[in-house]
């Protein structure tokens, strides 16, 4: 998409807070919604969980089993841990690729550089600080929806892990993440901009087109790093029975994690759990675009209805000829258009050059200065110009 689409862009009025805010709320919908199928996959990843399990390729039936054996609740066990960290990963993820994208995108034009590396080099930034944050959150996750899992609450988990592991555990596979997630995202973006120039090339608002994106990018993206999904999951879980094989208190690094996944379970290892990857990052992706694409449109509407037209003196001039019994300067002392060459309308002529939500500021203030000190002074000192003094 061209990067002089006003949609496609987060309004220049709009606050860090409410560009992290629309973050937050996607990542947290995204995760949170789709939390029990990715407990499924977690399980469907395991190595060699020696607690008796119902083995299925379908999903449904692998939820549902849960469901009946464990309790209702237990395929949403650490979902607090997730929506803890989702929301400051994803609110820190999309201001990152946002603001990279509005500086680099502008290089594109009329240059061999193709706007899709910009997607890419810019989603593949954001990851960085969004694994720095949610790596943590994916270990107290992933050991909660083990089938073997110990730990009854979140909070339980991150304290025993880091009371018997240290604070390292939670980073042992952040470089694993970034392996990963650096070419899952820059897939991602590329594929979902690219769908987005050809299911919404005039760049509205459009929730089809978003869910769509969102969901075809997110399956693609998760095929190409489904190996590294499952090292990653080894690296999260420390599974027990695993350990015990290797004759070993734990599997560090990318290279031992996916020799360990090859011994144990052979090539086809490294696809396991892949329908029940591609069948959550689908509607993840395509949760999260669309609660963020519903942001930015939201935001944009504000951004029109607090917008003033006129905003130097040549715009209210035109106005002014084109409605002269509503314009501002009609509603000023005796109608007259300000005039440059006047000392005595130097003062209209300033404030009309700024712009309108300012001068409508300035002009409450010194009507309320010139109430105030009319009696005891024929001069008013307006305080924004110290400099300048203008006469009753």
């Amino acid at each position: 998409m061209s990067g002089e689409d006003v949609y496609e862009s987060l309004p220049d009025g709009s606050s860090i807070g409410a560009t992290l805010g629309a973050g937050a709320m996607a990542g947290i919908m995204e995760h949170c919604v789709m939390f029990p199928v990715d407990c499924v996959k977690t399980r469907m990843q395991a190595l060699a969980c020696d607690k008796p399990k119902f083995q299925s390729a379908s999903i449904v039936k692998n939820l549902l089993f849960i469901v009946k054996d464990e309790g209702v609740f237990r395929p949403i066990q650490g979902v607090q841990a997730m929506a803890a960290g989702a929301g400051p990963a994803h609110a820190m993820y999309f201001a990152c690729y946002e603001y990279l994208k509005e500086k680099l995108t502008p290089y594109t034009v009329n240059s061999y550089v193709p706007e899709s590396l910009v997607h890419a080099f810019a989603g593949a930034s954001a990851t960085v600080l969004h694994d720095g944050i949610m790596t943590p959150a994916e270990v107290v996750k992933q050991r909660m929806q083990m089938c073997c899992s110990p730990y009854k609450s979140s909070f339980t988990c991150a304290k025993t892990v880091y009371a018997s592991e240290g604070l390292g555990a939670f980073y042992r596979s952040y470089g694993t993440m970034l392996t990963m997630n650096i070419p899952f995202q820059a897939t991602h973006f590329i594929v979902y901009e690219k769908m987005q120039d050809l299911t919404n090339p005039k760049g509205e608002y459009n929730p089809p087109a978003h869910l769509v994106s969102g969901a075809l990018a997110g399956a693609l993206a998760a095929t190409i790093t489904m190996p590294l999904d499952v090292c990653k999951t080894l690296l999260n879980t420390q599974e027990a029975n695993v350990l015990t094989k290797l004759n070993t208190k734990k599997v560090v690094g990318l290279y031992s994690a996916a020799r360990t996944v090859y011994n144990l379970a052979g090539p086809m290892g490294y696809f396991q759990g892949l329908r029940a990857r591609i069948l959550y990052q689908m509607p993840s992706t395509a949760i999260s675009w669309s609660v963020y694409e519903f942001f930015k449109h939201y935001l944009n509407g504000r951004n029109k209805d607090i917008s003033y037209p006129e905003d130097t003196l040549a715009d209210l001039r035109a106005s002014q000829k084109a409605h002269p019994e509503g314009s501002l300067a009609s509603r000023g002392s005796n109608d007259e258009e300000p005039s440059h060459g006047d000392k005595d309308r130097l003062w209209d002529a300033i404030v009309t050059d700024l712009p309108r939500q300012v001068r409508v500021k300035q002009e409450v203030l010194a009507e309320s200065l010139r109430e105030r000190n009319s009696v005891n002074s024929d001069l008013v000192h307006e305080r924004t110009f110290p400099n300048y003094r203008t006469e009753v």
